[in-house]
């Protein structure tokens, strides 16, 4: 039952790397029956409306993301967090056709768990703000300045983690306090490191 959707097909015929790859990934994935959508510029697959995988492609490899892989039993060891503060997904990568061959069987286990664990309803625990390092830049302007903390403490967890994450990213303290400089005034208006 292979469900093609041909707004997807586009993403597929304009890839210039990786168009083998991710033939055998679209197959592999539509086998197990998911319904294919395109979300975020990058083809999605959904059990029930909810997003299960995508297909991502990089410059070095390409991937299977699981949205929820922190879930998943992860039996053979090969899920991979894209970044230290990615806490829900996960990837698999390949590198040529052949690995997505010979894994075929895998993949379609960890896509089966992965339709269970949405049946299953479980959710992944994101850990609160509290849990992150606040970059010391950071730290010193909220204890210096007590108006600061008061609106920092009144935002949304989501809006209060994207400071932190933002804040902490460069390698460069002079940087990460360049960055809590500009964002003071954002933070002091109430508002979320990207809104308007």
């Amino acid at each position: 039952m292979n469900r093609m959707n041909p707004k997807v097909d586009f993403y597929f015929n304009k890839a210039k790397k990786w168009q083998e790859e991710f033939e055998k990934l679209r197959m592999i994935i539509l086998d197990c029956g998911l319904t294919e959508e395109l979300k975020w510029g990058v083809p999605c697959y959904t059990f029930e409306k909810r997003n299960i995988v995508l297909i991502h492609g990089f410059k070095e490899y390409c991937a299977l993301l699981f949205v929820k892989g922190a879930l998943l039993s992860d039996a053979k060891g090969i899920l991979i967090t894209q970044t230290k503060n990615t806490q829900a997904a996960r990837q698999i990568r390949f590198t040529n056709v052949r690995e997505i061959v010979k894994m075929n069987p895998i993949l379609k286990a960890y896509i089966y768990e992965a339709i269970d664990v949405e049946k299953a309803g479980l959710k992944v625990n994101f850990k609160r703000t509290a849990e992150f390092i606040i970059p010391e830049e950071f730290q010193n302007k909220l204890d210096e300045i007590p108006a600061l903390k008061t609106a920092f403490d009144a935002l949304t967890p989501g809006r209060q983690r994207a400071y932190v994450l933002y804040f902490s990213a460069p390698k460069q303290s002079k940087t990460r306090e360049s960055r809590v400089e500009k964002c003071m005034q954002q933070i002091l208006s109430g508002k979320g490191l990207n809104d308007e």
